[in-house]
């Protein structure tokens, strides 16, 4: 990739421009593929890859799942810019407490998963996928059931568990499970986008006393406007705010104002390098957002830092930081030749993509 100081404009002023054109100019110093694996299969994917750039001293990180378009890829990529160019906001907070995160695994490891959160981590509040293709909803049943007597069987009995669905339930299939569920988690703190829309999402809301909390419907919706945060609030009760794919902090804090529900910041899958711009993002809210899904460095078998970020006592501090030179040099190994032609390839489309204007 050409080496180039990276400069980023933009006229956009809030959320709800997104449909208008907006020219940017893009250029960073350097951009580094790489691979780093995990440790076990997540989202169908067994290493996490991406582009780290970097302007100057800073760094961010550009990893769209290889599913996106190149639309969606450049809302991930103003977000690594935005981390690569120092415009995060000053955090009014020092740290925020952690939600530990069980993938779609059987039983026994879910079970596990639970009490290493609580011993190890010092979480109470587990997020659990659920609705994993290939698997049917007995598995669901039985992982659920599991997660809350590994929190009994360590004495925490408060702890609360979230799901995420991810949008694979019909109507009739969200309120018949989520009541299952509920009665299984002692009470479901909250349901992550368990159908595909929003207009679903409020049938079940009418339905179920579960609360439930919108990803997707916000994320990959396209351009932002205030009939969309009407239906938000009349779909959601808790607003799922992810830094890096819907384009920044900056972004993300003007949505948070003009939806105005409670805010759960997640991430999406990031190395520690990733997971500093949803920190950002939390510590800088004006309200104190609920327990943050930015707990993903235990799914890392490898990362791109001297030392991964993961929850000390349940919570994590605010803080920039620098890949490790060996750590980062094994991840750009690790990936093959094509792979790297591959990501060159997509991020010049995306940057000229965002430059135009045509994405947003």
């Amino acid at each position: 990739m050409p080496t180039r100081r990276s400069v980023v404009q933009s006229s956009r002023s809030s959320p709800s421009d997104r449909s208008s054109p907006v020219m940017t100019t893009v250029h960073f110093d350097e951009a580094i593929p790489f691979a780093v694996p995990l440790r076990r299969r997540f989202r169908g994917v067994t290493h996490r890859e991406g582009v780290l750039l970097r302007n100057g001293r800073l760094w961010g990180e550009w990893a769209p799942f290889a599913e996106y378009d190149d639309q969606v890829a450049a809302r991930w990529l103003a977000a690594a810019l935005e981390a690569s160019t120092g415009q995060w906001p000053s955090p009014v907070r020092d740290g925020v407490d952690i939600n530990a995160i069980i993938p779609a695994v059987s039983a026994e490891d879910a079970y596990q998963l639970a009490q290493d959160a609580v011993l190890n981590d010092g979480c109470r509040v587990i997020k659990v996928k659920v609705a994993e293709a290939g698997q049917d909803f007995q598995a669901d049943v039985e992982r659920i059931a599991a997660v809350r007597k590994g929190l009994d069987d360590v004495a925490a009995r408060q702890a609360r568990i979230r799901i995420d669905v991810n949008g694979a339930w019909s109507t009739e299939e969200a309120i018949e499970r989520l009541q299952i569920l509920d009665a299984l988690a002692d009470g479901l703190e909250y349901a992550e986008q368990p159908c595909g829309s929003l207009v679903e999402m409020a049938q079940v809301k009418e339905q179920v006393s579960v609360p439930l909390a919108v990803d997707e419907g916000v994320r990959l919706a396209g351009a932002f406007s205030d009939v969309m945060a009407d239906q938000i609030r009349n779909s959601a009760d808790v607003l799922i705010l992810k830094a890096i794919p819907l384009g920044g902090v900056q972004t993300c804090l003007q949505l948070a104002a003009e939806i105005g529900l409670p805010v759960t910041v997640s991430g999406s899958l990031d190395t520690s390098i990733g997971l500093s711009s949803g920190l950002a993002l939390a510590a800088a809210l004006p309200d104190e957002p609920r327990a943050c899904g930015l707990g993903t460095g235990r799914l890392l078998a490898g990362d791109l830092t001297e030392r991964t970020l993961l929850p000390e006592q349940g919570r994590l501090s605010p803080m920039r930081l620098q890949p490790d030179p060996a750590a980062l040099a094994q991840a750009r190994i690790a990936l093959s030749a094509d792979r790297v032609a591959w990501w060159n390839d997509r991020l010049m489309r995306v940057r000229n993509l965002l430059e135009s204007g045509a994405s947003w």
